[in-house]
């Protein structure tokens, strides 16, 4: 979950630099129109020459007016400390990043590899709220969770709080749990 919360919020941030370009009569665009389109976007975030994050992009749209950003079939990697490991990586057809809140919804595809967790999320449609740390799947829509140790779920709908590191299946549950004794130190 750690993993999780800071790969969020570091997609947050990174897309909220501010970018602003004058494309000449703005009567002629409306809030529906994006302020700045990037396609085929390779953005690598760095700090003290480390690399901290690698997010690529088929189609980058940033909406002042709305404060959101868009992005379309997505890939992102989140690197450790002195940029040496990778930490958490994943994919999405889709994201949506409300850059006032940090709020992040991603779809069409949904998967998540937290190292850190040893866990790996994959779902149709996930949604993180950054204030409360909450990650949710929609109660209709399907989460298969799994662990190299062979832990394996697959359930209907998932609440989870990376504060208080608990997680609810909304629904229907099935699969297996593998108890390893190195998971009583953490």
């Amino acid at each position: 979950m750690k993993g999780i919360i800071a790969f969020c919020s570091l997609l947050f941030v990174s897309f909220s630099l501010s970018c602003t370009f004058d494309y000449g009569d703005s009567e002629s665009s409306g809030d529906d129109s994006p302020d700045l389109i990037m396609e085929n976007v390779d953005y690598v975030r760095v700090r003290s020459a480390d690399p901290l994050a690698r997010i690529q992009a088929e189609r980058v749209e940033r909406y002042e007016k709305q404060s959101i950003i868009k992005l379309q079939n997505l890939t992102f990697e989140q690197y450790g400390e002195r940029g040496e490991e990778v930490n958490i990586s994943g994919r999405a057809g889709y994201a949506l990043v409300e850059i006032q809140s940090g709020d992040i919804y991603m779809d069409e595809g949904v998967k998540l590899e937290v190292q850190t967790e040893d866990i790996i999320m994959e779902t149709n449609q996930l949604q993180w709220k950054d204030e409360p740390r909450d990650i949710s799947v929609g109660e209709n829509n399907e989460i298969y969770i799994y662990r190299d140790n062979g832990t394996r779920f697959t359930g209907t709908g998932l609440q989870a709080n990376s504060r208080m590191r608990t997680w609810e299946f909304l629904g229907t549950v099935r699969g297996t749990y593998i108890h390893d004794d190195n998971d009583d130190t953490e």
